[in-house]
């Protein structure tokens, strides 16, 4: 299904769909330690379509490569996950005297869905399922075609109610992007402590500022950082990317104090809002729960995300390409001790 692969400038990813394929990413992430190479996948439905991989080691003489939100197929290929997962391994296959050696697995997290929401088919061989998701695969879509008065008709009526409530109690929402960032880590640490999360620090975060003040690509990235005061108390943040027709809710923190006013309702408000404004089509919510369960350590993230409204999507999540299996197998028991240990903290509330 691959006519060709060729290696690219970095700046050919300008061109793909996600975030997580532009070359703003691959810039990015080669910051912390990531080989970013762009490629032009030459594709037999219809078209070449730019892929962005990063590698890193794994373990001396070792690495990994990883595809996020790819392979981005063309337009006219068959919408068939096998015959979709037959083309991921086509491309794995393809990709490997392009990557670095020893390359122990090329893991992918494929972009598909179902439009309909239904849950994605186990994942077929060769693949293996990652032991954990590096991407969440189950998110809300929020259509921001309709008029603003139609999207809020679109929600729950308590979370209605909490964006009026907000704005009565006197919540104000700033946009003063980096200049806040200081402000963004503290809550951020503080919401780290209360919910058992894992954050970078902070240049991390500065890092992705940075990268987001080139306009010059072909779909430039906006990257906003909004926060809510109340009395003069700053009470919730929030990082939301606008690129294209799409936009995308990447990271919040609140305090612990004056949950009551609803600054979180009152900047997702504004983020929608502006994305609007700024022409995007999709504000993605970006990560929830694959499902309702209380007993989910993130189970209060599903309900105040799917309360906007939206559509319900469910990607396949993490699939492993293995290269070199008896590696694979060690490293894949490791990292599911570690995600065991992860779970363990989030449901017991600490970081």
């Amino acid at each position: 299904m691959i006519k060709n692969i060729s290696c690219a400038d970095l700046a050919a990813c300008d061109e793909a769909d996600s975030f997580l394929q532009s070359a703003m990413w691959g810039r990015f992430k080669s910051r912390f330690g990531w080989e970013a190479q762009a490629f032009a996948i030459d594709w037999d439905y219809g078209g070449v379509r730019p892929l962005l991989t990063l590698s890193r080691r794994i373990a001396p003489g070792f690495s990994m490569a990883y595809i996020p939100w790819g392979p981005e197929l063309p337009a006219a290929f068959p919408p068939d996950t096998l015959l979709r997962a037959t083309a991921a391994a086509e491309l794995a296959q393809k990709l490997k005297p392009f990557l670095p050696r020893n390359t122990v697995f090329i893991r992918f997290d494929p972009p598909w869905f179902d439009a309909a929401g239904a849950m994605p088919p186990d994942v077929p061989a060769p693949f293996r399922r990652a032991a954990a998701d590096i991407q969440p695969p189950d998110t809300v879509f929020i259509d921001l075609n309709p008029s603003a008065e139609d999207i809020l008709a679109a929600m729950k009526p308590k979370w209605r109610y909490n964006i009026a409530l907000a704005e009565k109690r006197g919540v104000t929402v700033s946009d003063n992007g980096e200049q806040d960032i200081g402000i963004f880590y503290r809550l951020l640490a503080e919401t780290a402590e209360r919910d058992g999360l894992a954050i970078h620090r902070i240049e991390y975060y500065r890092a992705l500022f940075a990268e987001c003040q080139d306009k010059s690509a072909a779909i430039p990235s906006r990257l906003h950082l909004y926060t809510a005061r109340h009395e003069g108390d700053t009470l919730a943040a929030i990082v939301a990317l606008y690129r294209g027709k799409q936009a995308v809710y990447l990271y919040g923190a609140s305090a612990n104090i004056k949950r009551n006013v609803m600054a979180p309702y009152a900047l997702q408000w504004k983020a929608m809002r502006d994305a609007q404004e700024y022409g995007c089509t999709q504000y993605d919510l970006f990560g929830i729960p694959p499902d309702e369960n209380p007993d989910h350590p993130m189970a209060g993230l599903y309900r105040f995300k799917t309360g906007f409204g939206g559509k319900i999507i469910h990607r396949p999540g993490s699939w492993d390409y293995p290269g070199k299996p008896a590696f694979y197998a060690l490293f894949s028991t490791a990292e599911h001790l570690r995600k065991k240990t992860r779970d363990s903290r989030k449901r017991r509330g600490r970081p």
